[in-house]
């Protein structure tokens, strides 16, 4: 690897249902929809990067399925190639501070966040660059 590493401790998940803390660093939405019931106000993000979460089409067919999790992986991988100048922006971002990716999915363990910190703090297996 080329680049030096980002610490995992600067990349955080959390639901966009729970409280905003000021250990959160700058919170990122990672959804291409925004939370239901959720106000700008008790989101506290700092950004939105609707161009990082899974495409509509990808979205709507893994649909939270965990017989899925898998291909929507590998697939979400696929489309997070498609989107380096925001990737870069990411990483560039958490190599110096404390970046909480903020998303709305119940399921805290297959979610689109969990993929793009992998992708984030170990680069995209897939694509061999490691």
């Amino acid at each position: 690897m080329s680049t030096p590493a980002i610490p995992a401790s600067h990349v955080l998940l959390k639901r966009a249902y729970v409280a905003a803390e000021s250990s959160d660093g700058v919170r990122i939405l990672v959804d291409r929809l925004w939370p239901r019931g959720v106000s700008k106000q008790k989101a506290a993000l700092d950004d939105w990067m609707k161009d990082l979460a899974p495409s509509t089409e990808l979205r709507q067919w893994f649909h939270h399925e965990p017989a899925r999790w898998s291909e929507f992986e590998a697939r979400y991988r696929v489309e997070l190639r498609q989107h380096g100048p925001a990737l870069a922006q990411l990483r560039a971002l958490a190599k110096t501070r404390v970046v909480t990716l903020v998303y709305g999915a119940r399921d805290q363990a297959q979610n689109q966040a969990v993929v793009l910190r992998e992708v984030l703090l170990h680069g995209d297996k897939g694509e061999g660059d490691d």
